[in-house]
């Protein structure tokens, strides 16, 4: 059994590729000058005024939160306040189940953005798509909305119908699908046996999922005999990311040391590094990471690891380079502070804020007829307001974010077993952990 990080974590999955931790967090800060206090005093005359002469009498609740969202989303793109509701809705959601459509969604110039549908969810069975963007819901606008407030438009009664406005890359009008909420049971990691190859998928970093992939691996190693076992194949297309202890806990999986990943602060005291353990699960086979550009955030730091530490080939495309840290910062009854308060690097001390995780064996996806030029994302880099990279330059983050549905169409799943049987050989295939520069 595998040590487990010892950090209290809390992850949102309703943003985008958000990767969330709570600590105990008191910061020292210097005190504001006399002007800021200033700029304070003018905050609250225009609050005054606006309470009691707008038209109409505004809900001042919804005021102060509008003011603080503006604030935050001055940031970056992944810095918010949530009242009471949403943190409730965020903890359901790290739990591995929530009510809704199944969709991992961001915002892109006011509209609501998909970064993935979830596997075999309301929204994938009708056939949402990554990339789409959603104008209107249940006929009316998305914009002008926060992101919290159109997930929360989006969430219902279970087998209530709701209404999406969908535009599509490539499509010559909107869109209309109506879909059904259901309750979305998210299975953090599924597994199945490739012939002489476990096959391992991570779909998301919940709760569960490194009890569900320490379960995938045990029925793997029971079903397929030790000597006929080529390797695993460690799926991370289309994962969005979630909690940060968990993807500690799945790199520590395959790996018998090193250090995982290192998180960087605004001072230099807050920086903190997590090592693995000693104890491989898989005994030291041969391992493959699958990447694209909607592998986010926690999936970017299991295949940093296992690539610096050289415990793993990465294969595919490059990922999504969301290299920030938010922290939880409970307010009492109020709800809760999401705000980035640090970076995170690789085992090689790299940032891949605004760059993603470059494969070592580059395998491109080539796209159905009908979804060409639809599927493209920029990433990270590519989201209005976000934190500029260390090495990030003009070819940015992202790629395409597809994976076929039928497993003898997907080219760097076939390329990745392939290379694990021997039939494809490539200089960086069987990854060397000797090789490996360790930090203390």
């Amino acid at each position: 059994m595998i040590r487990r990080a010892s950090l209290v974590l809390v992850g949102a999955l309703m943003g985008a590729t958000a990767m969330s931790a709570v600590y105990s967090l008191t910061v020292p800060a210097e005190a504001a000058g006399a002007s800021t206090y200033r700029e304070l005093s003018i905050f609250g005359d225009v609050f005054e005024r606006v309470r009691a002469q707008y038209v109409t009498p505004p809900k001042e609740d919804q005021l102060i939160e509008n003011a603080i969202n503006g604030m935050l989303s001055s940031l970056d793109p992944h810095s918010s306040y949530m009242n009471s509701k949403d943190a409730e809705e965020m903890r359901t959601q790290t739990r591995g189940e929530f009510g809704g459509l199944g969709i991992e969604v961001t915002m892109d110039e006011e509209l609501v953005k998909v970064i993935t549908p979830i596997d075999d969810t309301p929204a994938a069975r009708a056939g949402v798509l990554a990339g789409d963007l959603i104008s209107k819901i249940d006929g009316a606008d998305v914009r002008g909305l926060k992101l919290e407030e159109a997930v929360d438009k989006m969430r219902g009664k279970v087998n209530t119908p709701i209404k999406l406005t969908i535009l599509r890359k490539g499509a010559d009008k909107p869109i209309e699908l109506t879909i059904m909420r259901d309750i979305i049971a998210v299975k953090a990691v599924k597994f199945r046996v490739e012939n002489d190859v476990g096959y391992l998928r991570v779909i998301s970093f919940t709760e569960k999922t490194f009890d569900d992939l320490e379960a995938g691996i045990e029925k793997i190693k029971a079903d397929v005999p030790a000597d006929k076992l080529k390797g695993y194949v460690l799926d991370l297309r289309l994962n969005p990311g979630g909690l940060l202890d968990q993807a500690i806990n799945v790199s520590d999986a395959f790996l018998e040391r090193g250090e995982v990943v290192s998180t960087r602060g605004r001072n230099e005291d807050e920086t903190r590094r997590f090592n693995a353990s000693p104890g491989d699960l898989t005994d030291g086979k041969p391992v493959i990471v699958l990447v694209n550009g909607g592998s986010a955030s926690a999936s970017e730091i299991v295949a940093g690891a296992l690539q610096d530490l050289r415990r793993a080939t990465v294969v595919g495309t490059r990922s999504f380079g969301k290299g920030s840290v938010q922290t939880i910062i409970p307010l009492g009854d109020a709800g809760a502070l999401r705000l980035t308060t640090a970076l995170y690097y690789t085992p090689s001390g790299k940032s891949i804020q605004g760059t993603g995780i470059t494969p070592d064996i580059a395998v491109e996806q080539p796209l159905p007829p009908e979804l060409q030029g639809k599927l493209e994302t920029a990433g990270e880099s590519g989201l209005r307001g976000h934190i500029k990279g260390q090495s990030e330059s003009d070819e940015g983050s992202g790629s395409a974010a597809y994976v076929p549905p039928e497993a003898k169409d997907d080219l760097q799943l076939q390329y990745a077993l392939e290379l694990l049987r021997g039939q494809k050989t490539d200089p960086s295939f069987p990854a060397s952990p000797e090789k490996a520069e360790l930090k203390n």
